[in-house]
């Protein structure tokens, strides 16, 4: 037995250690080698993807490019750099659309990445497209605005359902609401609302205060449609900071910012704008849901209920048997698409024409001077008047060619089509813009002019050039509703308003960027 069993110990304990440090010493180097294999494998299939897709590029620039167009800002990113330019600018981008229409032609292509866009203003291939049902909605366009950062917004309403069957569907339970014989019945809303609005330009000429026309149209066009669709009155010319009206306009403001960059909501500087985005987008469903429920309920039960828009297409559902959760969401999808597309884009036309008025003293003068003769002493409108309103009709209709609300649309081409002496191979979004072609020489003489005159009755008619509406079974279906609601309010403006106090009227510009149809 050892006389010195400590140092035997030590010893031991030594090699013990050792041998842990070995294998430690052997797995970490195991362990960094199997990670850089790792790393290696990574590395290389990050590179044959990015090669694969540089090839993939590459063959949809080949497809493409005997199309005449712009040159790309570089191979990957294609135009996308020169469009980040424009947006961040002061100028209206659909004016560069105008610049590249004038310069390629009728016909030219844009690139974005892996995409190709032909933008077209061809009249024989706009009236070809877009009058058959055949060439369906761009579903990357427009399944983009079924959620708001994440929190569903539009889902699969008239404006974004790409599928023709479900939007047909729709379309039938909508249609008698909007119909001609349903919206006569609705004049004296439109009428008590333009009233409305009189009397607060009164209240703030009385005053000498400044008014923001936009902001007065925004309310009495949102008025206009809580009241004659939903029977709602929320007066929000008497609201200085409404829950919903601020909803509506953040979920527009929203729908800008995530068209324009699809990275915003990734930036922490970002997250509580984002936020905001998507509780306004909840609080416009949850009203939705909330007025829809209550007239259901009212229905049931055997109440009298308003003889609105809501009431008429509840009662078209229940004959059509549409009650599913599935069509449920579909109705408050188009619940939101109607506030969206409608009170806005009705409100900006009203405030073009305002503006354009303000300009051209001797237009409003004869446009006064027909709503005096066909009205006389009457206080309000009816609806057989809105046909006699002959050139107060091409004011507005010159209005929507100058700025056009909803200023184009994007249709899937799906098989080779030959375009103004130019084979367009399938499997590209067609770009077709009221904007650009009711801007150019080609189509209108002295385009950039103010001229009411283009839609005499005696004039010639655009050929396939002039859609403020979009064209084709997936026109407008606000359209009469919309126009109803324009005429009523400039009525009372011509028969109210000197021409000096439209004088002051400050130029509006607007960015229209949103690309809406229904």
């Amino acid at each position: 037995m050892s006389r010195h069993p400590e140092i035997h110990r030590v010893i031991f304990d030594s090699r013990q250690t050792d041998v842990f440090y070995t294998e430690l010493f052997y797995s970490t180097i195991m362990s960094l080698e199997w990670l850089s294999y790792l790393v290696f494998y990574l590395l290389s299939a990050v590179f044959f993807a990015f090669l694969a897709y540089c090839l993939y590029v590459h063959h949809v620039h080949r497809k493409y490019d005997h199309i005449p167009g712009p040159p790309r800002d570089s191979f990957l990113l294609g135009h996308a750099s020169t469009f980040t330019r424009a947006m961040k600018s002061d100028n209206v981008i659909h004016d560069l659309f105008v610049q590249w229409g004038e310069k390629y032609g009728p016909v030219y292509r844009i690139n974005i990445f892996h995409q190709a866009t032909i933008a077209v203003h061809c009249p024989e291939a706009t009236k070809t497209i877009l009058m058959s049902p055949k060439y369906l909605k761009d579903p990357f366009v427009y399944k983009r605005l079924f959620n708001l950062f994440g929190k569903r917004f539009l889902g699969n309403g008239l404006i974004t359902a790409v599928d023709h069957d479900v939007w047909y569907r729709q379309r039938r339970i909508m249609d008698p609401a909007f119909s001609s014989t349903y919206l006569r019945s609705l004049m004296g809303t439109f009428n008590e609302m333009s009233e409305r609005l009189m009397d607060h330009l009164e209240e703030i000429a009385d005053t000498k205060t400044p008014a923001v026309m936009h902001d007065l149209v925004n309310c009495v066009t949102l008025d206009v449609i809580c009241k004659v669709a939903f029977g709602v009155d929320l007066n929000f010319l008497k609201q200085t900071d409404s829950p919903f009206q601020n909803a509506v306009e953040l979920c527009l403001r929203g729908m800008v910012l995530d068209l324009r960059d699809p990275f915003f909501a990734l930036f922490p500087k970002n997250w509580k704008t984002v936020q905001q985005i998507k509780d306004a987008a909840e609080l416009l469903r949850k009203t939705g849901e909330k007025w829809i429920q209550k007239r259901k309920t009212a229905i049931e039960n055997g109440e009298d209920v308003p003889k609105d828009i809501l009431t008429q297409i509840l009662k078209t559902a229940e004959e059509e048997k549409v009650n599913s959760a599935k069509d449920h969401e579909q109705m408050l999808d188009n619940f939101v698409t109607f506030f969206i597309a409608g009170q806005e884009t009705t409100a900006n036309q009203l405030s073009f024409a305002i503006m354009e008025l303000g300009r051209h003293p001797e237009i409003y003068k004869r446009a006064k001077a027909e709503v005096d003769e066909i009205l006389g002493t009457k206080r309000d409108i009816s609806y057989e008047d809105l046909g006699k309103f002959t050139y107060l009709s091409q004011v507005l209709k010159e209005t929507l060619r100058l700025y056009p609300t909803a200023p184009g649309t994007n249709r899937w081409l799906h098989e080779d089509m030959v375009i103004n002496g130019l084979k367009i191979p399938g499997g590209c979004s067609v770009a077709f813009s009221s904007y650009v072609s009711q801007r150019m020489d080609m189509y209108f003489k002295d385009p950039l002019k103010f001229d009411p005159e283009r839609f005499d009755v005696n004039a010639p008619k655009p050929y396939y050039c002039y859609y403020p509406f979009a064209l084709g079974p997936r026109t407008c279906l606000g359209q009469v509703f919309s126009q109803v609601m324009k005429h009523t309010p400039h009525k009372h403006n011509c028969t109210s308003l000197s021409p000096s106090e439209f004088l002051d009227i400050q130029n509006m510009q607007a960015n229209v960027c949103i690309l809406l149809d229904v």
